[in-house]
């Protein structure tokens, strides 16, 4: 295993993405097992899902006082960039700001565009001349494609994205690579495999079939619910994340006595791929056992299998060796359990609103 070779006690920490999903479940995690760090969080807020979830997520992080700082600004403007980096001068920076989703790349790619390459692009230059420890950002199992060998391993070969949202990603590690080499900075990629839980996206899966069923609408099933995925819990998400922070890839010479570039790339996932339909089927019993849907809730009347849409892949699957190696860690919470913590968190979301 790897030794921590970054302290966070007393340290500043830029987050992007503050508002998003992994963002405020990570920086409610540092803030609360850390006593002594300042969170810097940046997020523009965008309407891509209900901004008033969102905020929740925020004012849940406001009860932390002056150790968590939000900014609402978009990455993409550089000159916000530079302004944060010029101010507080982080330590790490973990950049989870994206726009998110296979399906919406389709329709609105100039989204992708400006936030995950000319964000990013300004996340680098700032940690180019705003030197930081370590910076660890957002990629995603989308790289992979529609790679044939499973489990998929960060030593496959990625370069057949079957979406601009992968591209753009994939893009991500290519940049981080270049800045790493030329410019000595650390950097590791994380390729998230479908994260789940309490406080998540709407625009995912299993939040869109919660609320159809509860609205009693029919639900769509792609792949005929064959498609197979490797869904992570989101507190593994946030452990794993949180132990990557602490490590920077080594700075280190090559033979040629030229600098190595100090760049790794993780897979965070439960590697335990389940089918669709399985899943759909513990969601709609936990979601019965909250008390959401009814106890004699007909499932089959409300279900439709239909073929696999576009920029979609029948199966993903993470190999994680390379993270139990170096962190002792692999995510493990089981399907049913991350599901029923969803499904009580649902209750109450819906109840509030």
């Amino acid at each position: 295993m790897v030794e921590y070779n970054i302290s966070l006690k007393g340290k500043t920490i830029v987050v992007t993405g503050a508002a998003g999903f992994i963002g405020a479940a990570l920086c409610n995690h540092l803030l609360a097992t850390h006593n002594d760090i300042v969170i810097v969080g940046i997020d523009n807020l965008t309407d891509y899902y209900d901004v008033g979830l969102k905020r929740q997520r925020i004012d849940g992080l406001k009860r932390y006082g002056a150790r968590f700082v939000f900014i609402q600004k978009n990455i993409a403007d550089k000159q916000a960039v530079d302004n944060v980096f010029e101010q507080y001068r982080p330590t790490v920076v973990v950049n989870l700001a994206a726009q998110a989703g296979v399906r919406y790349s389709i329709t609105n790619p100039d989204a992708y565009i400006e936030s995950n390459i000319i964000g990013f692009y300004n996340i680098l230059e700032a940690c180019r001349h705003y030197p930081t420890e370590h910076l660890v950002y957002a990629s995603s199992s989308s790289v992979y494609g529609s790679n044939k060998k499973i489990p998929y391993s960060t030593d496959d070969n990625v370069d057949n994205p079957v979406s601009l949202y992968a591209a753009t990603k994939k893009s991500n590690e290519l940049m981080a690579h270049s800045y790493s080499k030329l410019y000595n900075i650390a950097t590791t990629g994380l390729r998230f495999f479908t994260v789940y839980g309490p406080a998540g996206r709407p625009d995912m899966a299993y939040f869109s079939f919660a609320d159809k069923l509860t609205s009693g609408e029919t639900i769509k099933i792609f792949n005929y619910g064959n498609c197979r995925r490797d869904f992570t819990f989101i507190d593994d998400i946030v452990e794993g994340v949180t132990r990557i922070m602490q490590h920077a890839p080594e700075k280190a010479d090559g033979p040629d006595g030229l600098p190595l570039p100090p760049y790794k790339i993780y897979n965070i996932g439960n590697s335990h791929p389940e089918k669709l339909l399985d899943f759909v089927e513990i969601l709609q019993e936990e979601l019965t056992t909250a008390g959401i849907l009814p106890p004699d809730f007909d499932f089959d009347s409300h279900k439709q299998l239909v073929a696999m849409q576009p920029g979609d892949v029948a199966v993903t699957y993470a190999d994680t060796t390379p993270l139990e190696q170096d962190f002792g860690f692999r995510p493990s919470t089981p399907l049913r359990m991350g599901l029923r913590a969803f499904a009580r968190w649902y209750a109450e979301y819906r109840q509030g609103k």
